[in-house]
């Protein structure tokens, strides 16, 4: 299987701090990808190297077989940042076609979208109001179904679920597992380890190294620990 994302030898330095250092990473289709690890680990870092907001000091990223920087592989990728990028000034309805339209979306395909990502988010009664008057779980919510809006290949979200409550987070996983199952690609960030059990595979980051990686249970299996965050401490990471 051709693998969606590919991160090969990446270091990334600003000034004279190294935040990410000969990292590699391998994510196919089909598959939900989880990278844990504290606060200032660099995973967002990475994250925005791979969706081609940055370029790395050393090392290359292809996403779709394609070398990122591309402004044409933004169409494929769906991204959900840490910091919600909104027009707090327009409506959710508003924010949401506006960043249809820039998707290139049809009329009927953009209306049919919008209604699909406001549902699965619970924000459809919400969508006639303006997001400054939007909570800060509400916002985060709008950021996911924003993420969803063009009916991406590749899907990344950095720290999804942060404020938002226990039952609509449930609904948001069966989602991203309906959408493993159509063969998407869907890589999360998350420093919530009862979350990272619910990917097929994992990268454990400390300091901007890669510390370990594999399947939750084959991690538990190697180092002989019932518990992710025990995996991560020995593994060589400290608490959150």
């Amino acid at each position: 299987m051709t693998p969606s994302i590919v991160v090969n030898q990446v270091s990334k330095s600003f000034g004279k701090k190294e935040v990410l250092q000969n990292v590699d990473l391998t994510v196919v289709p089909g598959q939900i990808y989880g990278l844990i690890g504290p606060s200032g680990s660099g995973k967002t870092t990475l994250v925005k190297l791979i969706v081609g907001m940055d370029r790395p000091t050393k090392g290359d990223i292809q996403v779709l077989d394609t070398a990122v920087p591309n402004l044409k592989l933004l169409q494929k990728i769906g991204y959900m940042a840490q910091s919600d990028a909104l027009y707090n000034d327009l409506t959710a309805r508003e924010n949401l076609a506006f960043f249809a339209s820039l998707f290139k979306l049809k009329k009927q395909e953009q209306t049919k979208r919008i209604e699909y990502a406001a549902d699965l988010v619970n924000l459809t009664s919400e969508l006639s109001k303006k997001v400054q008057a939007f909570s800060g779980g509400m916002k985060r919510r709008l950021s996911l179904a924003i993420a969803l809006i063009q009916n991406p290949q590749v899907l990344i979200l950095d720290e999804p679920t942060v404020g938002i409550d226990p039952e609509l987070r449930l609904s948001i996983w069966k989602e991203l597992y309906r959408l493993k199952d159509e063969g998407k690609t869907i890589l999360v960030t998350t420093h919530v380890m009862d979350e990272a059990e619910k990917c097929d595979q994992l990268a454990m980051i400390r300091d901007g190294r890669l510390i370990t990686s594999g399947s939750p249970s084959q991690l538990k299996e190697q180092y002989g620990i019932q518990s992710l965050e025990e995996v991560f401490l020995k593994a060589g990471g400290s608490g959150q």
